[in-house]
């Protein structure tokens, strides 16, 4: 996948560890995010040149103990940012082929051997398209048809978690009153500046009751200022140094834009408007210059006196009544 301010700006987000525990434990199944010793982050991300498809690609790798039985183990947070706009149905095998060259780089620089054995590795994939996710979660489901009984223990299995950003209603973010979440609703609300202005409300609302505060804003203006760049907002990104420093600021500047948009979609129905009265208007000329013809025709049949005024509504297409009304008329 191509590099762009979008998957940097995540990647920035995933580089601190409030906003790796924030993804696992509001948006992963409890019952992992519960194993986990979030005081023993660390960060192991890379990016790596992959010989299959020959692409730099965007991830995030962290470790972190889990518990089980009172044994301690160490796992891999393998966070692949996917921020393309339509859905890859061959992210089965991508991510398989990632995880592989990342159990390479391992063994590579010697964090373990062959004979240590491979530590247990949890896939994510973060996805924030406008389409929803179709592709298969695990590389076995890809093969068609299903194998005989006897072949199914020799084929592939990686199963990843998707994380799908669009899937989640503004009522289920709201649920969620951490900084990621709201991060999330303004993704969510690219549709429109105004919903764009509700959602930075939110976030802001959440930053402000962070006990991090300080260090929440400088990360959060950060991503939202190449959001913003990102959506072509023509806000003052210069002088965004703090979102709830700066809130009269911005709030000022997204308004304006939804005064803006406002004024733009009127401006559009008037337009749609006056297509339509054009359409309709030359819908009614075209049939009233068919009536007029039509009649026209009658009247001659009606002067040729040879036809009965059904055989004339028959040929001119009027009704027995308005060939009678013409009729009279030429009697007179």
């Amino acid at each position: 996948m191509a590099t762009n301010h979008h998957d940097t700006g995540y990647k920035e987000l995933f580089s601190h560890p409030e906003f790796v525990q924030q993804l696992i434990e509001g948006f992963a199944p409890f019952e992992i995010a519960d194993l986990m010793d979030f005081s023993t982050l660390k960060n192991h991300s890379g990016n790596y040149i992959t010989p299959l498809f020959e692409e730099k690609f965007e991830d995030v790798v962290w470790s972190v103990e889990i518990t089980r039985e009172g044994v301690p183990q160490q796992v891999y947070l393998y966070i692949l940012l996917e921020f393309q706009s339509r859905v890859d149905r061959a992210m089965p095998i991508r991510l398989m082929h990632y995880v592989a060259c990342f159990y390479d780089h391992l063994l590579k620089n010697k964090v373990t051997t062959p004979k240590g054995g491979l530590p247990p590795v949890f896939p994510i994939v973060l996805y924030n398209g406008s389409q929803r996710w179709t592709a298969e979660q695990d590389v076995y489901e890809m093969v068609q048809p299903e194998p005989p009984a006897f072949l199914r223990v020799y084929q592939p299995h990686l199963r990843y978690y998707l994380v799908d950003e669009g899937r989640y209603t503004d009522e289920e973010l709201g649920l969620r009153q951490t900084p990621l979440s709201g991060v999330f609703g303004v993704e969510n609300a690219g549709h429109s500046w105004e919903a764009l202005q509700q959602a930075v409300d939110r976030v802001v609302a959440i930053i402000q009751s962070d006990p991090n505060k300080d260090r929440t804003d400088r990360i959060i203006t950060r991503w939202l200022k190449r959001h913003l760049q990102r959506l072509g907002a023509e806000v003052h990104l210069d002088q965004l140094n703090s979102l709830v420093e700066d809130r009269d600021m911005l709030a000022e500047n997204l308004e304006n834009l939804v005064k803006k948009e406002r004024f733009e979609g009127m401006l559009a129905g008037r337009q749609e408007g006056r297509q339509e009265g054009r359409q309709e208007g030359r819908q009614e000329g075209r049939q009233e210059g068919e009536h007029m013809k039509a009649e026209q025709i009658a009247r001659n049949l009606i002067a040729m006196g040879l036809l009965t005024d059904a055989q004339i509504a028959t040929a001119s297409g009027l009704s027995d009544d308005e060939v009678k009304v013409l009729r009279k008329e030429q009697k007179h």
